[in-house]
Parts: C-alpha cells; sequence; structure tokens
C-alpha cells in the first residue's frame, strides 16, 4: 500500500518532505505534483524505479525519461549546451518545459536514448518538488502520470493513491495542479524544435 502525504501546495512540511525523501533514497516509487501536472519519480540511481514507470505506463526502452533538477547548475552537469541553448533555456526556467539534449557522462547510460545518447531535462516551478529535490540533493528520474487508459495526466492526489496503490510506495497530495503536461523542445540537433506543445508557451523557441 502506497503512504498518502496531504501536503501544502506553497508551504510544505519539512517532516513529509523529508519523510518522501527517505523514501526515495530506500528506492521508492512516488508519484508527485509538479506546475504542469502530477508525475513519477524516483533517484535518479533506482535499479527498479524505471522499469516500474514503464510497467505502469506501458512504455518501451526509446522513451525519454525527464531528469528533473532544482536549479539550472544541476541541469548543466547532465547535458551538453551550447551558448544559444544555455541562453534560451535559462529565460524559460524554472517553467513546464523539458528539454531533451545530448546526454553528458554524469547520466547513467541505460536512461538516456539508446542511440542518440539524449535525455530529457527540465526545472519545475513548484513548490512541492523543489523542497523535494532540495532536500534529496540530487536530480530525480521522472515521468508524467498518464496511464495508458487514460486521455489526461491524472490530477487528483486521493485517486491517485487508489489507482495505484499497489504499484507505488507514496502519493503526495497538494490539490489540483492542472492536466497539461510540459512542452516539449528537442534541442539535440543544435536548434530547437518543439515536438509536444503543453503548458508551457511554445512560441519563444519557434
Amino acid at each position: 500500500m502506497a503512504r498518502y502525504f496531504d501536503v501544502h501546495p506553497q508551504d510544505p512540511q519539512p517532516r513529509s518532505i523529508g519523510q518522501v525523501v527517505q523514501m526515495l533514497r530506500d528506492d521508492a516509487l512516488v508519484a508527485y505534483p509538479t506546475d504542469s501536472c502530477y508525475a513519477l519519480g524516483c533517484q535518479i540511481g533506482s535499479q527498479t524505479g524505471p522499469d516500474r514507470i514503464r510497467r505502469i505506463r506501458h512504455l518501451d526502452d526509446r522513451h525519454h525519461f525527464t531528469l528533473v533538477c532544482s536549479d539550472f547548475s544541476q541541469l548543466g552537469q547532465l547535458v551538453h549546451l551550447d551558448n544559444a541553448a544555455f541562453r534560451a533555456i535559462k529565460a524559460a526556467t524554472p517553467g513546464p518545459y523539458t528539454f531533451i539534449l545530448p546526454a553528458t557522462r554524469e547520466v547513467p547510460r541505460r536512461l538516456a536514448h539508446p542511440k542518440k545518447r539524449t535525455v530529457g531535462v527540465r526545472i519545475p516551478d513548484h513548490p512541492v518538488v523543489r523542497a523535494l529535490l532540495r532536500e534529496l540533493g540530487e536530480p530525480m528520474l521522472s515521468s508524467t502520470l498518464l496511464l495508458p487508459d487514460h486521455d489526461d495526466p491524472m490530477t487528483d492526489g486521493w485517486q491517485i493513491k487508489e489507482e495505484l496503490d499497489h504499484v507505488v510506495d507514496a502519493v503526495i497530495d497538494a490539490g489540483d495542479c492542472g492536466v497539461e503536461p510540459t512542452t516539449v523542445v528537442d534541442w539535440s540537433e543544435g536548434y530547437p524544435e518543439v515536438v509536444r506543445v503543453g503548458a508551457g508557451d511554445p512560441s519563444r523557441f519557434a
């Protein structure tokens, strides 16, 4: 059974955040709110988390996982950025964008795209996930909480708890955070290409 944490959306309780982070360090898979919709997350070095996410979402090996970062310096350790990408991405973060970029050696090979060696990265603008990342001290591996038989991502914490009770270890409920996933910008070829329009304004990368 998943543990249920009811946290304040703007000022999350430190005790709850600390308990969730300890679970993450013990290889837990958690459902948590972001600035676009709910997501599934685990520690970047988790041995079981990526496969559990693939099973829940019915994903194949080509799926781009997202590495969720607390700040731009953390993001810069995971991906290669030229000057143009650096300026544009720094101006757009934190916010509801995911950027696909060439991975550095800091990224475990099993988490990058098997052929392109690319990975998705993002810096969310939501107090709960930012508190989690600060306490954890490293990026989280993440994927939108969109189930294979659903048209939209899940957004109600208690419903997530009921539906995923036996496949995740914790659910953090901070209220409704929307159903629109991030805008995805592929910058792996040296220029921006918007491959999914979501919560972030795509026009700045047109």
